[in-house]
């Protein structure tokens, strides 16, 4: 089964408008590293990451593994950092031998609006997207969050301060 990590950008952005749940959308398991949960501290946004994590819908746990070194050194941090530690799980993913090479889909996603994370995890062959993106994929999969509802779940995200560009909103929006 597909882990699923996510970052604390999509948890605050998607928590400050009530709409963790749309993480339900993907088909695999929703992991919250320890450090992310951690750096999850405002409000209402903390309370519903509680909420998805009692639901049984995400699980919390550590992210600390053998590759904490490569992940910080991938990433020029002298230290382990919450990116890091969302990369860790996507390096252990793609060492796990048991995976299988011919497989089209990949054993890790990750949920996160860090470019420079999306593009090294990208690039080990992670699935990659972020918060607009969980929106974007939960109007395609549920037949009951209709295009109309989608964007104004954009709309509300993009006026409480992840901003967007006009090109970036018409590809949000237009991409429902």
């Amino acid at each position: 089964m597909t882990r699923i990590y996510v970052g604390p950008g999509p948890l605050v952005d998607l928590g400050t408008v009530g709409e963790t749940t749309l993480l339900r959308a993907f088909d695999g398991e929703i992991v919250i590293p320890e450090a992310v949960a951690e750096h999850v501290s405002t409000e209402p946004a903390k309370t519903n990451m509680a909420k998805l994590i009692a639901d049984g819908v995400a699980t919390r746990e550590a992210a600390e593994t053998e590759f904490e070194a490569r992940a910080t050194g991938m990433l020029g941090v002298e230290a382990p950092v919450v990116e890091s530690r969302l990369l860790e799980p996507v390096l252990a993913a793609m060492d796990d031998p048991s995976d299988d090479p011919r497989d089209d889909d990949p054993a890790i996603g990750l949920v996160t609006d860090d470019r420079r994370l999306r593009t090294v995890a990208a690039g080990l062959g992670a699935t990659v997207t972020g918060t607009f993106g969980v929106v974007v994929r939960a109007a395609s999969e549920d037949k009951y969050l209709k295009t109309t509802q989608a964007k104004r779940i954009v709309r509300r995200i993009d006026s409480h301060g992840l901003h967007l560009t006009g090109e970036l909103r018409a590809q949000a929006v237009g991409g429902l």
